[in-house]
């Protein structure tokens, strides 16, 4: 390599040879990573110095992987505190979804789905489909998506979020409440339709999705089809209100209603017996 910058070039200064000079070298770089907070360049810069040196790269491509490492890690660490902040309640992932066992969902809407552009614009989702049809599967799947892309989620189940809704209630901080749910970019919203809901559960309900309209996204898994959501809301008027927020410039995918749970399940037993 010519660049005059080369570790190992005439002129450019050698790694120490003195101990106590070295350890006190390592000791300024340890102490002002920490002070950085630069985990990374502090757990991997001896290590990418050996690399530079055995390669004769520049100082300035040193610099570069190491500022880069950082970066890389950086992101990750970000991705991995999104993700745990979201509150799913098992890992799941698109790319471990089996497609070919239910013919009604198309791969490539998940796919689109996983880009975070609808999450942004505050559209909806729904999944409507029978238990075993994939539903949170898919649910969780994208929420991790969207958070790995940079975005925050919170996930929870509707009867959860109305239990949490009528104890700030109670205690009188409720807007709290409401706004904490109100700032996450992606709320998922699992076993919509489970429950029915008497008229202050509905209310509660109602008020989360008037605080996120065409705002802020928000994604719900219901086993129930929208004609039947009425026993959820028994006041025809606020499920019809409730309906018109969660479909209007909606995502909607039917996952159908043949479970292929339990279609798994029945053929580990025929292979069993």
């Amino acid at each position: 390599m010519t660049d005059s910058t080369a570790l190992f070039d005439v002129g450019v200064p050698q790694p120490r040879k003195d101990a106590a000079a070295a350890g006190a070298v390592e000791t300024v770089i340890d102490e002002a990573c920490r002070t950085l907070h630069l985990p990374t360049i502090r757990s991997r810069w001896e290590e990418l110095a050996a690399t530079a040196l055995k390669e004769r790269a520049t100082f300035k491509d040193f610099l570069a992987d190491l500022l880069e490492a950082e970066c890389l890690q950086r992101e990750e660490r970000k991705k991995a505190r999104l993700v745990r902040e979201a509150n799913f309640p098992r890992p799941k992932r698109l790319e471990d979804f089996e497609f070919d066992k239910n013919p009604n969902i198309v791969q490539e809407q998940v796919n689109t789905l996983a880009d975070p552009a609808w999450v942004k614009a505050g559209l909806p989702l729904c999944l409507i489909g029978d238990s075993g049809t994939g539903k949170s599967h898919l649910l969780i799947g994208i929420g991790t998506a969207i958070a790995e892309a940079g975005l925050r989620v919170r996930y929870t189940t509707t009867a959860n979020l109305v239990n949490e809704l009528a104890e700030a209630a109670d205690e009188k901080k409720l807007n709290r409440t409401l706004a904490r749910y109100g700032r996450v970019d992606l709320l998922c919203l699992d076993e919509f339709g489970y429950l029915d809901l008497d008229k202050t559960g509905a209310k509660l309900l109602f008020q989360v999705f008037t605080e996120r309209e065409e705002r802020r996204a928000i994604a719900i898994a219901s086993n129930a089809p929208f004609s039947e959501w009425k026993q959820t809301f028994t006041d025809p008027r606020l499920c019809s209100a409730i309906v018109d927020r969660v479909t209007f410039n909606a995502h909607i995918i039917e996952t159908g209603t043949d479970s292929f749970r339990l279609a798994q399940t029945q053929e580990k037993r025929r292979r069993r017996s």
